[in-house]
């Protein structure tokens, strides 16, 4: 039984979308749906959108073998709730396969479940959930994560294709496309969250490094090494670096390598560029490097994002 964990001021769509994912994946294999919606107290539960939805208490929990977190702008109080946390604490315990969607990670975190262990959430947290969990194996532009029993996603609809590949390794991918086709959706989403994101996230609040940032796009043909981009800023390697790192939660190297990333996936999807043109020109150099960081930001090698970008 799947079990979905809700609060006051949830995301609907972090709970509908992966309802809905299950629901026809239920019809699809043939087998009735065994979910249930889960609440601290039982009864309407109002989400952030002000539409309602029902709920059971967690001592109707006893069959869960999958829980989804929801999030949501009411999430700080639920991961501060012992209660909730000891909840998923219980269930992580006895086996259960946990999984959250978007800010529902903060819950997961304040559980402890989520140290040393890869997860994501939605880009626009990414600072504070790196400074707040330092333990956590932060991956930023993952549209989901798996770490042993323990699945994360990225922002709202991410949910969608967290719970699609849930359907996967309980149903197989026969049953995963077919309910990925009625709902009308990729049945695996290329790209990570990146191409939502661009530079806003990196360039931060107070714009810092923005400028800095911008430069480095235009001119990725370069080494661009943390020296480089220390000398540019007027600072040394060794501050920049930390003061980079505080400022984007992520380090020089990892945020050059998601912008040659973007350039290079704008131009293989709209462009007729050699690959290996495409990766001199945004600093890959060789086009089998870009190919394995393709592989592991979008889960695709370059001619498959551009035979699916043309067939699309």
């Amino acid at each position: 039984m799947i079990g979905i964990l809700i609060f006051p001021n949830f995301q609907l769509l972090d709970a509908a979308g992966p309802i809905s994912v299950f629901e026809v994946a239920a019809r699809c294999a043939d087998k009735p749906l065994a979910l249930r919606v889960l609440a601290l107290n039982a009864g309407p539960v109002l989400s952030s959108s002000g539409v309602e939805m029902m709920a059971r208490d967690f001592n109707s929990a006893n069959a869960i073998t999958t829980l989804v977190i929801a999030g949501g702008v009411g999430v700080a109080d639920a991961a501060r709730c012992e209660v909730t946390r000891a909840f998923v604490q219980r269930l992580a315990r006895r086996g259960v396969r946990i999984a959250s969607v978007c800010s529902g990670a903060y819950v997961l975190a304040e559980a402890g479940l989520l140290d040393g262990r890869r997860a994501t959430t939605h880009w626009g947290r990414t600072r504070d959930f790196v400074t707040r969990y330092p333990k956590v194996r932060f991956e930023p532009d993952r549209i989901f994560t798996r770490d042993g029993n323990v699945w994360t996603s990225a922002g709202i609809s991410a949910g969608i294709d967290l719970a699609l590949a849930m359907v996967t390794e309980d149903h197989g991918e026969e049953i995963a496309q077919a309910a990925a086709r009625q709902l009308v959706l990729y049945h695996r989403r290329s790209g990570g969250q990146s191409q939502f994101s661009s530079l806003l996230e990196l360039k931060g609040s107070n714009g810092r490094f923005g400028a800095l940032l911008s430069w480095a796009r235009e001119n990725l043909d370069a080494p661009l090494t943390v020296e480089d981009l220390a000398d540019r800023a007027g600072m040394s390697a060794r501050h920049f670096a930390r003061a980079f790192a505080a400022e984007t939660g992520t380090t020089p190297s990892k945020a050059i390598e998601r912008l040659r990333l973007e350039v290079a996936r704008e131009r293989v999807q709209s462009s007729r560029e050699g690959i290996e043109l495409v990766a001199e020109a945004t600093g890959f150099r060789d086009p089998e490097r870009m190919r394995r960081a393709f592989i592991r930001a979008f889960g695709q090698p370059p001619q498959a994002l551009r035979r699916a970008a043309r067939a699309g």
